[in-house]
C-alpha cells in the first residue's frame, strides 16, 4: 500500500529522553490528519490548517505533532488508515468528507473534526448541528442554496444554456448533490443530464458522451476526488469547449472557467482552530458544527475569451477575483 507519512521530528525526540526527564515533560499532543485524496491536492489548504492551529497556540514540530495519512483516492484505504491513527492513540483526528465516516467507525472516543460537504446529521455523524453530542464535529460548506447559486451564476455567463450536465461521484460524500441540482434546475427551466465518475477513466468516459449528447454547460460537484483530478477535468472541458462551473478556486487557477463556493483555505483554518480548541480541552459534543464563513466567486477571463463568452460587467464586478 502506498502511503505518505509526514511526522515532525519533535515526536521522535520523546523516545530518546532519559526516564527521569521523560516523567517531567508534558506529553506532546498528536493530531492525526486523514485525507481521502493525496498530498498533491493538499497544498494551500495545509497552510490554512496549520495557521488555524497556530491561532490557538499550536505549532507543528514545536508543541504538537501531526501525522498525515493520505488515501490516494482509494476509499477502501480509509478504514485501515483511520484504524492506524486510533492505534497510535492520537489526541484528535482531523479529516474531510468520507474520512469522517471512516474515523467515526474506527473510534467513538477520540475527537474527530471534519469538513462536511453533506449534512452530517443526515449522514448520522452528529445528533444535531448545534449540539453534535458525540465525538464528531466540524465545518460544513454544503447546501442546496450553494448549488442553486452556482447554477444561477453559470446561467449568467451562458445565458442561452438549456441543457446542463452534472458530474458527480457515486461513491463520494455528497450523495444529495444531483437531487439538489435537479430541484434548482427545474426552477430555472434547465434540463439536467446526470453523469457519474469515480476514476480517471470514468471522467474520460463521461466527457466522451459530449460528442453525441453535447450539453450547453457542465456542473462539476464539489468532491475531493474531482479536486484531485482538476487538471484532467479542466483539460477535457477546454478540449470539448464546454463552459463549466466548479466548487473551488483551484479549478479556475488550473484554467477552469468559474467557481463559486467556500474559501477552502479559510475553511481549513477554521478546522485548525477547532482542533486547537479540542487540544485545549473543549469537547466535540459541545462544539457546534459551524458554517464555512467565507465564500468566493472566481472567474478566469482568459478561459471565457477562449470559449467565446462575454462575461457580463455586473458579474465581473461581483467576482472576488478575476484571473486575466
Amino acid at each position: 500500500m502506498k502511503r505518505r507519512e509526514f511526522v515532525a521530528l519533535a515526536g521522535g525526540a520523546v523516545v530518546t529522553w532519559p526516564l527521569t526527564a521523560r516523567g517531567q515533560q508534558p506529553a506532546t499532543p498528536v493530531v492525526g490528519f486523514l485525507d481521502p485524496t493525496s498530498s498533491d491536492a493538499f497544498g494551500n489548504p495545509q497552510r490554512g490548517f496549520l495557521q488555524g492551529l497556530k491561532d490557538t497556540g499550536y505549532v507543528d514540530g514545536e508543541n504538537v505533532t501531526i501525522l498525515f495519512r493520505f488515501a490516494e483516492n482509494q476509499s477502501d484505504w480509509l478504514p485501515h488508515l483511520a484504524a492506524e491513527l486510533v492505534r497510535r492513540q492520537v489526541n484528535v483526528i482531523a479529516t474531510l468528507a468520507t474520512g469522517a465516516m471512516a474515523a467515526k467507525s474506527a473510534t467513538t472516543t477520540i475527537p474527530v473534526v471534519s469538513m462536511f460537504g453533506e449534512d452530517p446529521v443526515k449522514l448520522g455523524l452528529v445528533a444535531s448541528l448545534a449540539s453534535p453530542g458525540g465525538n464528531v464535529t466540524g465545518i460544513n460548506f454544503w447546501g442546496a442554496e450553494l448549488v442553486a447559486k452556482r447554477l444561477e451564476l453559470l446561467r449568467e455567463i451562458v445565458p442561452a444554456a438549456t441543457r446542463v450536465s452534472v458530474l458527480s461521484n457515486p461513491t463520494g460524500p455528497n450523495v444529495e448533490t444531483v437531487r439538489d441540482v435537479q430541484s434548482a434546475a427545474r426552477a430555472m427551466g434547465l434540463q439536467i443530464q446526470d453523469l457519474k465518475a469515480n476514476t480517471s477513466r470514468g471522467i474520460n468516459a463521461a466527457f466522451a458522451t459530449f460528442v453525441s449528447e453535447r450539453p450547453d454547460a457542465l456542473f462539476v460537484d464539489t468532491d475531493p476526488f474531482f479536486t484531485n483530478r482538476r487538471v484532467q477535468l479542466v483539460h477535457l472541458a477546454t478540449l470539448h469547449r464546454i463552459p463549466a462551473t466548479y466548487g473551488g478556486r483551484q479549478f479556475v487557477e488550473a484554467g477552469g472557467l468559474m467557481s463559486y463556493g467556500s474559501n477552502i483555505a479559510d475553511a481549513w483554518r477554521q478546522l485548525g482552530v477547532y482542533v486547537g480548541r479540542i487540544l485545549k480541552g473543549a469537547k466535540t459534543a459541545d462544539l457546534p458544527v459551524v458554517q464555512a464563513s467565507k465564500f468566493e466567486l472566481v472567474i478566469n477571463a482568459q478561459t471565457a475569451t477562449m470559449l467565446d463568452l462575454t462575461v457580463p460587467p455586473g458579474l465581473l464586478a461581483r467576482a472576488d477575483e478575476v484571473i486575466e
